[in-house]
């Protein structure tokens, strides 16, 4: 186990948070110590995830303790850029951990898929994390401050997202991907049974993951433990494809 409060001096900005995998990721940087805007396009699940971070308070975009609970569609660039400057407004300083964990799941045969889900799909699952991950560099080069970007992908894809290379090292800023497998969240409960047991049985540790699997490594790499790692891309897949 990682020494305790190894976040205590960071503000990390979470989307997708208001359940699965980004509430989860919200719960153990918290735990580490970070002070956690947890962002959801749903904002009432985005403060019912503040409520567990602990502290006083309500209101929407307004401090519970250390945390703040934001309403936004990352999908459209004005409302990322809105996100960043709304933390920023906050907390007096921008997140120097930005987790994207919004997605969302259209799941067809491509002879029924509508051109809609897949334009929705695009939308939020990749060019949501592009507007997050744009404004969010742009803020940390701005104000000078290092920082650990975390695009949480699948493994699916098996796919990092760049941002052009390594260009944001030389502002100090690391970006890194983390590739769940097969995780236990409310996105593959509507995967039909009878496929997630073929999967499951695919996979060598023989079980599904838990969103706190894959908070665990997102915990490293927000922190100094994972300070010389940027570009990789983190299988949490439980040996799925190896």
């Amino acid at each position: 186990m990682a020494s305790p409060l190894r976040l205590r001096s960071a503000l990390a900005l979470v989307t997708g948070a208001g359940g699965g995998i980004g509430r989860a990721v919200s719960v153990r940087l918290a735990a580490e110590g970070a002070a956690v805007a947890a962002c959801d396009l749903d904002g009432a699940a985005a403060r019912e995830t503040v409520q567990l971070l602990g502290g006083p308070g309500s209101k929407e975009g307004a401090p519970r303790g250390a945390h703040a609970a934001f309403q936004a569609d990352v999908s459209a660039a004005g409302a990322a850029r809105r996100l960043l400057e709304q933390v920023q407004a906050c907390f007096s300083r921008p997140p120097s951990v930005v987790v994207s964990c919004a997605g969302i799941t259209r799941d067809e045969f491509l002879l029924h898929m509508s051109e809609d889900n897949w334009d929705r799909v695009i939308a939020v699952n990749l060019k949501g994390i592009f507007l997050v991950t744009q404004a969010a560099a742009q803020a940390l080069v701005s104000s000078g401050c290092p920082g650990s970007i975390i695009n949480i992908s699948s493994i699916i894809g098996k796919v990092r997202l760049s941002l052009g290379g390594g260009e944001p090292v030389r502002h100090r800023i690391r970006c890194n991907s983390v590739l769940p497998g097969f995780i236990r969240t409310p996105m593959t409960q509507k995967v039909p049974q009878k496929v997630l047991d073929k999967v499951t049985g695919m996979i060598p540790m023989a079980h599904m993951g838990n969103p706190e699997d894959v908070a665990d490594v997102v915990a490293f790499l927000a922190s100094e433990d994972s300070g010389y790692i940027t570009g990789a891309s983190v299988e949490v897949t439980g040996g799925l494809f190896m």
